[in-house]
């Protein structure tokens, strides 16, 4: 479980002294030279706009220059990588995943159906337990809590909470940023509504949301868009409920252009960790480690940091203080994530499914 102190994360688990896991037969010296000669990693969901994947992604590419990197459908949610590897399992072309980001739901049920090989990077004792998988088929990246990104020119008077949403003068104007059919993100963002509603956790809170959200599209409110930083400036989607990350880096690019809030609504706080994980058919293997092993380095975590993401190793990253200040004062104040919720693997498997199979019958609002 995890809980707030300060800005710093703490975690039951405690860190341990770093061990190298790759494998006694491969050296990273090998692994590099193993994953020059593939010359191709293939990623796919991964918006350069997203937790600082732009900037991650670039460092990968002049390390590894070698490395050709084949991003696939960029926009994609959890349920379209998982699907991605399944159609791709005896393709070894360009359209198949080597590494997937997942919503933390989806690494334990694609390990169950062999769709991931497991891997265990060099930094992997200072992965949270609680984080990970115990073999290697999946490990958490980052975490983040659902928020309210704002445009504050059509929104003068911006929601505080969720029940705020359902008021008349934020007609066409709220949107989930994706479809709570496959996206991870927005099937937390229709959770942590119905939390606020006083569902139970798990399956509970997942049928409240969809009342919540039932309710919304009855009046007008809910917008059946993807919406992206692009549309709430554009004023399709005034209101988007997206992770903080993802509003604090768009209320960055857009500059002032339309200004915009971020607001971290008052109850309903849900986090919500990710999780990578390599796929069992990569076609690129050695490549997919590598990328693991960039991902996992202290580089790679502070790339995800600089996007206002909370990297899974942060607790190790304080404790060596090799976190610049100035990336810390960036972040929201902690105060806000201090009634934050961490669903368990139990409770977003119930309410992943409530969501996805029912929200048509429920809601009836096609996102896309």
């Amino acid at each position: 479980m995890f809980k707030f102190t300060g800005k710093i994360l703490s975690l039951t688990a405690t860190a341990l002294m770093v061990t190298s896991a790759i494998s006694s037969a491969q050296s990273m010296d090998e692994l590099v030279a193993a994953a020059k000669a593939e010359g191709q990693l293939t990623t796919i969901a991964l918006p350069h706009d997203w937790c600082g994947y732009g900037a991650v992604i670039d460092a990968f590419k002049k390390k590894y220059p070698e490395i050709t990197v084949n991003e696939l459908n960029p926009d994609a949610g959890s349920g379209d990588e998982i699907e991605a590897i399944k159609a791709n399992k005896d393709n070894k072309g360009p359209q198949a995943p080597d590494v997937i980001d997942v919503g933390l739901s989806f690494g334990p049920s694609a390990k169950a159906e062999g769709l991931l090989m497991p891997y265990k990077v060099s930094t992997w004792d200072s992965i949270p337990d609680t984080a990970k998988d115990a073999e290697g088929y999946w490990y958490g990246d980052y975490y983040g809590v659902l928020s309210f990104q704002v445009n504050k020119d059509l929104v003068p008077n911006p929601p505080a909470d969720w029940a705020d949403l359902l008021k008349d003068e934020y007609k066409n104007s709220v949107a989930l940023a994706g479809d709570p059919r496959a996206s991870n993100q927005a099937i937390l963002g229709v959770y942590a509504a119905g939390l606020s509603k006083g569902g139970a956790a798990g399956e509970a809170a997942g049928t409240s949301g969809l009342e919540f959200f039932k309710e919304l599209n009855a009046k007008g409110n809910f917008v059946p868009v993807i919406g992206k930083s692009a549309t709430l400036a554009q004023g399709q989607t005034p209101i988007l409920i997206t992770w903080d990350y993802n509003a604090l880096g768009g209320r960055d690019t857009l500059n002032g252009n339309p200004p915009v809030d971020v607001i971290v609504p008052k109850t309903g706080v849900v986090a919500g960790v990710y999780v990578q994980a390599i796929s069992a058919f990569a076609p690129h293997p050695n490549a997919a480690k590598l990328w693991m092993e960039h991902l996992y380095s202290d580089e790679g975590q502070l790339g995800w940091l600089a996007g206002y993401c909370h990297p899974i190793r942060f607790n190790d990253l304080a404790k060596k203080g090799v976190i610049p200040k100035e990336m810390l004062d960036k972040m929201p104040p902690a105060a806000a994530y201090e009634a934050a919720v961490f669903p368990t693997l139990e409770d977003q498997d119930k309410m992943k499914t409530a969501i996805t199979t029912n929200w048509d019958k429920v809601v009836g609002a096609n996102v896309q």
